[in-house]
């Protein structure tokens, strides 16, 4: 006599449909909707929670489908895509508008968790391939949190000719805020971009340090050379490129002392551009 039938494969069926990282999505979005209707004063403060928020429900996640521990640095691109997400939002006007918004939001997340899923699952650690996705996704979310940033900072976006004085000096608070919070937002992405190239955590600490020097002094520059609204942020996910492509490139074996140099370096040019800064003021 055969066995009575098990209702196991269907509950199998149900779970199935319960993938966590597509319940990851549907709370990012939700996060998203909710965010870009915050009053501007409290937008950054919403937008970094948020970015936790999904960073360490990324955590969880992959933590649930690895018996090793999962890379804190896997989470930087997804949290970083809805922090951006919602301060770029606040540039598009209240209403209907905000829908595609959501959507692209929704859509950018998801990819950046299946291409992060994906790498945890290799055996053999990211291919090029995999670099080359976590690259583009992550040059989007800089588009996105650079425009956001300098939407939320009075004066930070430079209106063209004829609409106002597109020269006019802006406070040094908000040109010192605008260069914190790219260089921040860089020094995020500019990590996990080395941590996936880079083995030693030392050295994809180094290289965050320069991504942030490097989008901070550029940041401050263009907003003294008064670049008009949007070319601003284009240009600085222009030089994340370049500086992203530069480290990647083949490097000697004292990678530290190299690192150190470049840092220097760019210390010193962070100066200049400081200097610029205050004698446009004046």
């Amino acid at each position: 006599m055969q066995p009575p039938p098990t209702s196991q494969p269907a509950s199998r069926g149900r779970a199935g449909f319960r993938d966590p990282l597509t319940e990851l999505v549907l709370v990012g979005t939700a996060l998203v909707g909710i965010g870009v209707l915050v009053p501007a004063p409290l937008v950054f403060i919403v937008a970094c929670l948020a970015a936790a928020a999904v960073a360490l429900g990324m955590l969880a996640v992959l933590g649930t489908e690895t018996t090793d521990r999962p890379p804190l640095d896997a989470s930087i691109v997804p949290g970083v895509t809805i922090g951006a997400a919602i301060m770029a939002g606040r540039l598009v006007p209240p209403g209907l508008l905000l829908v595609p918004v959501v959507v692209c939001a929704a859509v950018l997340l998801s990819a950046t968790l299946t291409v992060e899923r994906r790498i945890l699952g290799r055996v053999h650690g990211p291919t090029p391939g995999d670099r080359g996705a976590v690259r583009t996704l992550a040059l989007v979310a800089a588009a996105l949190a650079f425009a956001g940033i300098a939407a939320g900072i009075p004066g930070a976006l430079v209106e063209p000719i004829g609409s106002g004085s597109p020269g006019a000096p802006v406070p040094a608070d908000a040109v010192t805020l605008l260069a914190l919070a790219d260089a921040v937002a860089a020094a995020l992405l500019g990590y996990r971009l080395a941590a996936l190239r880079e083995v030693a955590g030392r050295e994809a600490a180094l290289a965050a340090v320069s991504y942030a020097l490097v989008i901070g002094i550029a940041a401050a520059a263009l907003r003294a050379m008064a670049i008009p609204r949007f070319l601003g942020p284009a240009l600085l996910v222009l030089v994340l490129y370049l500086w992203d492509a530069y480290r990647a490139s083949p490097r000697p074996a004292r990678r530290d002392l190299r690192s150190l140099w470049e840092i220097g370096l760019l210390l010193l040019v962070g100066v200049v551009v400081v200097a610029w800064n205050l004698l446009a003021r004046a």
